[in-house]
């Protein structure tokens, strides 16, 4: 596991300049979510920071998501984390939906992307993806009374983050309170190994001759299966003619 690998900080500041970039540029500010619906199954997208000014927004989100009417979700994951309360209505809305929501880690889930993804049925993380999770942080102004009030916050913030990897990883809150505080980046063997996904996604290798090397070990095992009938009903034959011969 890494610890500090790449700040909160960090990820928001590339996420803020990809916005202004998007702006310069002529691009919308905001990109969406992307649903898209086949049949019984659909895909939405949260490859942005989550909320702010420049994320993808909750409102966004939520209302592609209610959208969707498909038996199966797939919900594609590459995102830096944002607003944890833009989250929490993105993750309030996934457990609500009647459908299985199945979490893809592509790149990374970081942050408030975390317990987007804790909000599925099933995790899978891309073999090469991560899996950030750190403290709560936030901004204030004001007198020494203010400043209070948001340690408070963000100490609450804290205890529900931690309650939600909890309930999915089964580790104490010591352990995942430590693994916060030092804003701990998870390989994704790391990742399922503490509880965090359940499954590693790992691209099939081919076979060489498309296929036709399997089918040739598939032919030679049913013809030794074969010989070996043929050879236990000959054993069989012999031993009753010797049987014969004996009486």
């Amino acid at each position: 596991m890494l610890k500090n690998k790449k700040s909160f900080r960090d990820l928001m500041a590339c996420a803020e300049q990809d916005a202004k970039n998007r702006i310069a540029s002529g691009q919308p500010l905001r990109l969406s979510p992307q649903a898209k619906a086949d049949g019984d199954e659909a895909t939405i997208y949260l490859y942005d920071a989550i909320g702010g000014w420049f994320g993808i927004a909750a409102a966004d989100f939520v209302q592609e998501l209610n959208g969707l009417k498909a038996k199966t979700i797939h919900l594609r994951i590459n995102s830096p984390g944002g607003s944890v309360f833009e989250a929490e209505a993105i993750q309030t809305a996934i457990q609500q939906h009647t459908a299985k929501v199945v979490a893809h880690v592509d790149g990374m889930a970081a942050s408030a992307a975390t317990y987007v993804a804790l909000a599925a049925d099933e995790i899978e993380i891309s073999d090469g993806a991560m899996f950030m999770i750190h403290r709560a942080s936030g901004l204030s102004w004001g007198n020494a009374e203010d400043l209070l009030h948001l340690a408070t916050l963000l100490e609450k913030i804290d205890a529900n983050i931690v309650s939600d990897y909890q309930r999915k990883t089964g580790k104490s809150p010591e352990q995942l309170m430590d693994w916060m505080k030092a804003e701990t980046w998870f390989s994704a063997a790391e990742a399922l190994e503490n509880g965090f996904v359940d499954r590693i996604y790992t691209k099939p290798k081919p076979t060489d001759d498309g296929g036709g090397k399997d089918k040739q070990d598939d032919g030679k095992k049913a013809q030794a299966q074969t010989d070996a009938l043929k050879l236990a009903a000959q054993r069989r034959a012999n031993a009753i003619r010797m049987i014969g011969i004996g009486i």
